[in-house]
């Protein structure tokens, strides 16, 4: 299964979100969730990236990590709320294999 966590301020803001695990829908290479939540997670960091002046801190290493020190702006908020509505849908369709969890810190 997938976990996916989402860190926010009590205010509401973005602290950091996390990814890891494999959803094992289907054998590797034919996995169409563990490649919709890839693309949503990537596509989601490399748009803040090419797209916001917001810094991210990240790691790939065993599990997607995704900090956002400096908080982010409206542009930014748009794109992980993007992503976060991605995960929502990915999720109710396919409730065994991806968990997305929120985390007020």
């Amino acid at each position: 299964m997938i976990s996916a966590t989402v860190g926010k301020s009590n205010k509401g803001d973005y602290l950091y979100f996390r990814c890891k695990g494999h959803a094992e829908y289907s054998e590797h290479g034919r996995d169409i969730v563990c490649a919709a939540v890839s693309i949503l997670v990537i596509n989601t960091a490399n748009a803040i990236e090419a797209l916001t002046e917001n810094k991210i801190k990240g790691s790939d290493k065993g599990e997607i990590i995704l900090e956002f020190p400096l908080g982010l702006d409206d542009k930014g908020k748009l794109l992980m709320d993007t992503l976060v509505m991605g995960l929502s849908q990915i999720r109710e369709q396919y409730v065994d294999f991806l968990e997305l969890n929120f985390k007020e810190v």
